[in-house]
């Protein structure tokens, strides 16, 4: 299993980002932690990821995967082409929920635990792999009808304007402990609300791991260390 994890961006050690990719250069960029935003502001967060990614001398290349609502089949031949995925922040739960409904969620565990993929990514991207997003609800708005809908529910993935999109509480489960970005960080908007998160894991017995901005988590088999 590799990954790495950022609290926020590529973070302070894109060599080790480098390392886990070896000789590979092809990055599947996921925005969907972007699907409430308008669509000129998550191409621009998209076309920002891709951009950072090229500075490292990789080549990033977007799965939308409300395209691939329903077709799991047609998101897994799309995910052969790339040994790496960058999954960007944004509301966890709108993240959550594309997986969902495109069954990235299944395929990219299966992915991540066969050692076929480098997961990559920072906040939400990194979030999502916890067993639970309880406790997120915190910082990130969960009601994702709220979110989602809009006058023209296409743009948002959804097949009408009557679908209500149902709020997935578990994580993937890539990780067994809970992953709060920005601890630590106060010149990030979302420090505070994380800290009272990582405050509220620590006060019920949570297992989780608090970053700060520029720190990430690295797993490379069995060997798995928060660096900065």
């Amino acid at each position: 299993m590799r990954l790495y994890l950022s609290s926020f961006r590529i973070g302070d050690r894109p060599d080790l980002l480098l390392g886990l990719c070896g000789g590979q250069r092809k990055v599947a960029v996921i925005a969907d932690a972007l699907d409430a935003a308008s669509e000129e502001t998550r191409r621009d967060g998209v076309q920002r990821e891709i951009a950072a990614l090229a500075a490292l001398g990789l080549e990033g290349g977007e799965i939308d995967l409300r395209e691939f609502a329903g077709r799991p089949g047609d998101l897994a031949d799309e995910l052969e082409r790339f040994p790496a995925v960058w999954v960007r922040g944004g509301n966890v739960f709108a993240l959550r929920y594309a997986m969902a409904r495109s069954g990235a969620d299944a395929l990219l565990t299966k992915l991540v635990q066969d050692d076929a993929i480098v997961y990559a990514g920072y906040s939400a991207g990194a979030c999502v792999l916890a067993p639970s997003l309880r406790g997120l609800e915190a910082y990130d708005d969960p009601n994702l009808h709220g979110l989602l809908t809009c006058d023209d529910p296409s743009q948002r993935g959804l097949e009408g304007s009557d679908v209500v999109p149902e709020t997935v509480w578990d994580g993937l489960g890539v990780l067994d402990f809970a992953f709060v970005p920005h601890v630590g960080s106060p010149g990030h908007p979302e420090c505070e609300a994380l800290t009272r998160v990582a405050d509220g894991y620590r006060a019920n017995g949570v297992p989780f791991r608090a970053l700060r901005d520029g720190q990430v988590l690295v797993v490379d088999g069995e060997s798995s260390a928060i660096v900065l």
